[in-house]
């Protein structure tokens, strides 16, 4: 692939080959160290985004249900298209594909699909009718070199959190395909089994100095590359060397030898970041309902006290702040009780004395009217009653 995005001059072809030479890089990284990967997640499935550096990739998944290859009835597809656009590099020319984006997504291709990675038995709905075909759509954002590597890693973020819609077979003849919504059924993750990692090489000076992920400068400079697509398991699925710089037999052993640490590293941070993506989004889910807590309610008292000829003599209202104050002091509740008891029994007594004076009264008045003929008090006409009794005891 030539990437025109950055034309070196004599002098700093020079600078970056001899400090090569010297065990040291342009972004002071070693010979075989990569540069920081960030990987993150959309809010769909199956959808990735990848910083490498400077080197920005989107990777997006999609499946669809058609009819499969003959030699393979019981098989589905999977298919690596890339897209590069003139933002990320003025190399890049927009609308069909250049030499660089079909390199691109063979690579990655070769590497995913003909090392078995996904299973494509279990995308087989109806064998010979239908199948599933998963589409992986690359699209580079941002050209910082070492475009392979970026590429490969959000094409297995994005399968890796893939989920296709779960379908069932039916109808009178039991081929009919119905496809069930994600609300009504959760949809199947793609099965992986192994995740191929591509680590780019590149040569310099007649293949004696090797570097692990170029940037674009190193990429101008540089005389060959290969890339080693291996996984964790150290089993190599892809080898492909472009360039016509020559490289010794011992000189690939250790490349390899390379990758396959550098693979293991890589594929515990895409397992890593998905777990994280998972748990997030099961914790979305869950339906979590607000936490009631109980609440304290004022429920006022009120006491109606009768009076004795059948009104309403009193209205007291009684808070339950006012119910433990009385409660807390035994004493005062006592005499309170004592003088709620025997405010009823008094009135009623005085009521009955009240009454009973005031027919004794009305009919000594009558009396004294008769003699005398002015009206007289209540205590005028009990006087001449005390005043007799005394009267017939000094007589006696």
């Amino acid at each position: 692939m030539e990437h025109l995005r950055w034309r070196p001059t004599v002098n700093e072809r020079d600078f970056i080959e001899r400090a090569l030479e010297a065990d040291l890089r342009v972004d002071g990284r070693h010979s075989f160290d990569f540069r920081t990967i960030k990987i993150t997640f959309g809010r769909e499935d199956g959808s990735s985004e990848v910083q490498l550096g400077e080197t920005h990739v989107l990777g997006y998944v999609t499946a669809q249900l058609m009819q499969p290859y003959r030699d393979r009835p019981n098989e589905g597809t999977l298919a690596i298209f890339t897209e590069f656009s003139p933002m990320a590099d003025p190399a890049f020319e927009p609308g069909r594909p250049g030499e660089s984006a079909i390199e691109l997504g063979r690579v990655i291709d070769r590497g995913l699909r003909e090392s078995r990675a996904v299973d494509m038995e279990s995308l087989c709905v109806v064998a010979g009718k239908h199948v599933w075909s998963v589409r992986v759509d690359l699209h580079i954002l941002d050209n910082g070199g070492n475009l392979i590597d970026a590429a490969n890693i959000a094409a297995l973020a994005a399968l890796s959190t893939f989920r296709r819609p779960e379908c069932t077979v039916g109808g009178d003849d039991g081929q009919q395909v119905i496809v069930h919504d994600p609300e009504v059924r959760d949809p199947i993750p793609l099965t992986i089994h192994h995740m191929p990692i591509a680590v780019t090489f590149a040569y310099f000076g007649e293949g004696n100095i090797v570097v692990v992920d170029p940037t674009y400068k190193e990429e101008a400079v540089m005389g060959g590359r290969m890339t080693a697509t291996i996984n964790s398991n150290g089993d190599i699925c892809s080898i492909q060397k472009a360039g016509g710089e020559g490289v010794m037999s011992s000189v690939v052993m250790q490349c390899l030898r390379i990758a396959s640490v550098k693979a293991a590293d890589i594929t515990s941070k895409i397992k890593k970041a998905v777990d994280s993506y998972t748990t997030e989004k099961a914790l979305k889910k869950v339906k979590r309902l607000p936490t009631s807590l109980p609440q304290k309610i004022n429920v006022t008292d009120v006491t109606m006290e009768d009076k004795g000829d059948g009104e309403l003599e009193t209205q007291t209202v009684k808070t339950p702040s006012d119910v433990q104050e009385k409660s807390k002091d035994p004493a005062t509740t006592g005499k309170a009780s004592s003088h709620d008891d025997a405010q009823p029994m008094l009135t009623e007594s005085s009521n009955a004395e009240v009454k009973s004076t005031s027919s004794s009264g009305a009919a000594g008045e009558s009396e004294e009217a008769q003699e005398i003929g002015s009206p007289k008090s209540l205590k005028d006409a009990i006087k001449p009653k005390h005043k007799r009794r005394k009267k017939k005891s000094d007589r006696s």
